[in-house]
């Protein structure tokens, strides 16, 4: 009896290196060698590369997320007196909007099973936020997960080891060798965990600009069609808001600080695309799920998502009034002329509170959650010399000098005037 493997790790990855589509056998075989240990890292760094290179076809890309999909277990929410709807945002510059919105979407009557992630590249991630609440657990069991959906109608909890474990092994790697980029992993990855998590409904928030992974607005019209696609194929019904990350969302870039301004939101104040963009968001998820008739904005101004919001951070262990972390240093960056304020570079931002210990730049590495930049303006202020225009926070002052370097020609001031544009620019479904 033979049993030999039918493929082997440098033929997949010279098959892509050289331009060629990989067949079906050779994407189910890899994924799976990989998630069992039989393809090392540095074979799936080097096929993720060629990847990026070289790009997947629609049938690979589908193949790739049902085989990543296939390396897990499903879920399945059938069970829940609640209709469900989940989002999922491909992430950018103080994106906290999974905050507010979780709650939100279920004081108004649809069941949100939120499973997020760490935070990749110099985006923050969803669970390294919560946890800068005291407390905050954000490993469930399925069981826990479940009737913590029934009971409150809203979680937001790491996905369980069962679910696409392949995508688990693959998304750590991706964050440490360039390949966070790729359109076809980036959408297999997505839409493998969200296809696994047996939402019914799902609304894409796809970023655009210098603080996205897309730059671009047509690469990123490319992607959110391939999720909505994928979506789609798979009878999730899926739609995608394209939105802007040219400029950093709100005002807080770092862990902590961003769930002080959730916590803003969800109390009836916060910046105004912050809560234009969750607005938006909740409009597209209540649809989806066969509730338009409901207003999120009422939701937001009688305090019944803010009391969804406790409720949610209690049932898993945080302290809903705790105090959270603050970093022991702070730098301010003021105004070296007075005019408006032309231009504020998400990417810069991003990086700035990355090197500030907002971010990893290793797996598993840990964060200063209380590090970040709070931003006094935003493109369109009017602003005096000398003025504040951003403030640094490090728990290590020698983290500033390299935060100020990636902030070097980050704002432009000028007289010209200024016209503001729309969060959303784009729908796809």
């Amino acid at each position: 009896m033979n049993t030999a493997a039918p493929h082997d790790a440098p033929e997949v990855i010279m098959a892509k290196r050289d331009g060629h589509a990989l067949s079906d056998s050779q994407i189910d075989w890899v994924v799976d060698a990989f998630t069992r240990g039989d393809v090392v890292p540095e074979q799936m760094s080097a096929l993720a590369m060629a990847i990026l290179l070289n790009g997947m076809d629609r049938r690979e890309i589908s193949r790739w997320t049902n085989a990543m999909i296939a390396s897990g277990e499903r879920m399945d929410f059938s069970s829940l007196s609640w209709p469900t709807a989940d989002k999922h945002s491909t992430g950018g510059v103080g994106d906290m909007i999974t905050l507010p919105l979780a709650p939100l979407v279920a004081a108004c009557g649809v069941a949100v099973p939120q499973l997020s992630g760490r935070g990749l590249g110099h985006t923050g991630g969803t669970l390294d936020k919560l946890e800068s609440i005291p407390g905050w657990q954000a490993s469930l069991s399925n069981e826990a997960m479940l009737a913590q959906l029934e009971d409150v109608g809203a979680v937001i909890c790491a996905a369980g080891a069962g679910l696409a474990p392949a995508d688990k092994k693959l998304y750590a790697l991706r964050d440490v060798t360039g390949t966070v980029e790729a359109i076809p992993l980036i959408a297999s990855s997505i839409m493998s965990k969200k296809i696994a998590e047996g939402t019914g409904a799902l609304v894409l928030d796809v970023k655009v600009g210098s603080g996205a992974f897309m730059k671009d607005i047509d690469r990123a019209r490319e992607l959110a069609e391939t999720m909505v696609a994928l979506g789609k194929d798979a009878g999730v019904n899926t739609v995608a808001l394209l939105t802007d990350m040219a400029t950093p969302l709100g005002v807080a870039a770092g862990n902590a600080l961003e769930v002080a301004e959730a916590v803003d939101v969800l109390a009836g104040g916060g910046p105004a695309d912050v809560v234009e963009l969750t607005l938006a968001l909740a409009r597209e998820m209540l649809a989806a799920a066969g509730r338009s008739d409901v207003d999120p904005a009422d939701a937001l101004a009688d305090g019944r998502a803010m009391d969804v919001w406790r409720r949610m951070i209690a049932a898993q262990g945080g302290d809903p009034d705790g105090a959270l972390p603050q970093a022991r240093e702070t730098h301010v960056v003021t105004a070296p002329t007075g005019g408006t304020l032309q231009r504020l570079d998400a990417y810069d931002v991003g990086i700035a509170a990355w090197r500030l210990g907002a971010g990893r730049s290793k797996p598993g590495e840990q964060l200063d959650l209380g590090a970040g930049v709070t931003l006094h303006a935003k493109p369109g202020d009017v602003v005096a010399a000398g003025q504040p225009l951003m403030t640094l926070h490090a728990d290590r002052p020698e983290r500033f000098d390299r935060a100020l370097a990636a902030l070097e020609g980050s704002f432009d001031l000028g007289d010209e005037p200024f016209e503001r544009t729309d969060v959303v620019l784009g729908r796809v479904d």
